[in-house]
């Protein structure tokens, strides 16, 4: 797996020369905010809780989720992102869905990409105040690239294109796409750029008990293969169908079922793959301190449980507070 920094050509330890701002009293503090969707608004509680303790980041390295997160607090914009997530019910939710059949993603992403630039505005990573990266993944190379230049709210939407979801974000002359297929939790990237503290934050630690083995399984009777619907006789009914299609789809982004729905079916394979990858990424490049956040009982795609994901991060934080002043105290 290669890895690319699309910020620069220059090596890591000038570009963090850049920020560093001359001598501190304390070891530079790196937060990593992982991928996770809707779990990842917990990373809101996380900021809240480590700045009311004086716990200040110099580097944020995001991916997907993460990265949208740490991009609102890089530019003062916080209060805004926690605001509209806390106002997201279902219904706004299906609004922001602007399906396309036959695209290279089920949601188009431009009325999401809309209000992610009202929050971030046309910002730079180069001018913000602290160190800044996003992690993505190159379609056909499964390059890990680390956005660390260039319009903010482009590479934002670089990180979180989940695959089949999302379209792929052309930046730099590159496809890319979610980074959590190769980086959900990038502790690499903030040690890369200087961070003597590692705090990484991760939505899946508490998935316990998945990916286990079962050694024998197969049918029982009354199981069936799943029988296609049968096809309209007309075009009238064909083009009702498509918009019949479309809106159903709309709701089963959001819906749970009996069944899996094909969101569900596509997020929860992204979710099996990123589970295992974090698992081998973090033991090999553990964090300082790792904050795990009990958030496994709210869905990926539950963008209306903002207000609990917050507080899940927050409380995980408050919990943390005593082993990251440690790190830190050890370090001065």
């Amino acid at each position: 797996m290669s890895r690319i920094d699309a910020g620069t050509e220059a090596s890591v330890d000038s570009q963090v020369g850049g920020h560093a701002g001359g001598k501190r009293d304390r070891p530079s503090i790196g937060l990593v905010l992982g991928s996770g969707a809707a779990r990842g608004f917990a990373h809101i509680g996380v900021l809240r809780t480590l700045l009311a303790h004086g716990i200040i980041p110099d580097i944020i390295v995001g991916t997907s989720m993460g990265a949208l997160v740490g991009g609102c607090y890089a530019t003062g914009q916080l209060d805004t992102l926690e605001e509209w997530a806390r106002s997201l019910t279902m219904r706004s939710i299906i609004g922001y869905l602007d399906v396309r059949i036959g695209g290279a993603g089920l949601i188009g992403g431009g009325r999401l990409a809309s209000r992610l630039e009202q929050s971030l505005g046309n910002k730079m990573i180069e001018d913000l105040p602290i160190r800044f990266a996003a992690i993505a993944t190159e379609i056909g190379t499964g390059h890990e690239v680390w956005l660390t230049r260039g319009s903010l709210p482009i590479a934002v939407r670089a990180s979180y294109a989940l695959p089949g979801i999302f379209p792929p974000v052309q930046l730099g002359g590159r496809w890319l796409v979610d980074g959590a297929l190769v980086n959900p939790v990038p502790v690499s990237a903030a040690r890369a750029f200087g961070a003597r503290v590692v705090i990484a934050v991760n939505m899946d630690a508490d998935r316990f008990g998945r990916g286990t083995t079962i050694a024998s399984h197969g049918a029982e009777p009354g199981d069936s293969l799943p029988v296609a619907p049968p096809e309209p006789r007309n075009g009238l009914a064909r083009l009702r169908g498509i918009f019949t299609a479309e809106h159903a789809l709309k709701r089963q982004i959001v819906a749970d079922a009996a069944r899996p729905s094909f969101s569900t079916v596509m997020v929860e394979s992204f979710n099996i793959m990123q589970d295992r990858l974090t698992r081998m990424r973090l033991a090999g490049d553990p964090p300082d301190v790792h904050i795990t956040p009990r958030i496994g009982h709210v869905g990926w795609l539950d963008f209306h449980r903002a207000a609990e994901s917050i507080e899940v991060g927050r409380s995980a934080a408050e919990k943390a507070i005593d082993s990251i002043s440690g790190s830190i105290a050890d370090l001065t």
